[in-house]
């Protein structure tokens, strides 16, 4: 995966589409991240660097409950990506 501004926004429109809402605030986040499933909000450390950015939120996409059906294809495809990779590292 490239660690571009470009990758990141590809990211983002997962969670976009999955009505997540994507926040950079400053906090006292110990994992560099927080995420509020009742709302679909999703607060990353805003002084995460590009790529702890899309690290982060790569892992983060399996943990929510996003309902790739609805994902329109090309982003349904980022997504599998997404997931293909994070099952790639779990074994």
């Amino acid at each position: 995966m490239k660690y571009t501004q470009t990758t990141l926004d590809k990211i983002e429109r997962v969670l976009d589409e999955a009505e997540y809402i994507v926040r950079y605030e400053r906090g006292n986040f110990q994992s560099g991240y927080c995420i509020l499933e009742q709302k679909k909000v999703v607060v990353l450390n805003k002084f995460l660097q590009l790529e702890g950015r899309i690290n982060t939120l790569v892992d983060i996409i399996p943990q929510l409950k996003i309902t790739p059906e609805a994902l329109t294809p090309e982003v349904k495809k980022i997504y599998d990506d997404i997931i293909a990779m994070h099952h790639s590292v779990d074994n």
